[in-house]
């Protein structure tokens, strides 16, 4: 039997999180049909899938795993989100929003670039 399409998500950390509409964004980026986990985490976990992972020995704001066709991974580094905040002057919302879509859009295929700057500014637009 095949599971039904789901977004979870995981709390790792304390604290506020803003509300997000984070399946509204999954189901606009990567479609009706995907299901999506989300881990809201602190600088230690994001530390240590980033060194896992990719190598890396810092705390990424955000990593995207593909587990399959229609099925992803994502964690959101929400200490990571707070400290950028105040760098750029926008809202914690606003910031993990974009993560969050910056991470779907490497999902469904994006490259870095003027054309997924875009397309994250668009959606964050629309859903903050």
């Amino acid at each position: 039997m095949r599971r039904p399409p789901t977004v979870e998500v995981r709390y790792m950390t304390r604290g506020a999180v803003p509300r997000i509409p984070f399946e509204k964004i999954v189901r606009k980026i990567l479609g009706k049909r995907y299901s999506l986990s989300l881990v809201i985490c602190g600088d230690s976990l994001a530390r240590k899938m980033n060194r896992m992972y990719r190598k890396k020995s810092y705390a990424a704001n955000v990593l995207s795993f593909p587990l399959g066709k229609n099925e992803s991974e994502i964690f959101l580094n929400i200490r990571a989100a707070l400290r950028e905040t105040k760098e750029s002057g926008v809202t914690l919302r606003a910031r993990l929003t974009l993560l969050f879509v910056h991470a779907c859009l490497h999902l469904k295929g994006m490259r870095h670039g003027q054309a997924m700057d875009r397309k994250e500014q668009q959606f964050v637009k629309m859903f903050v």
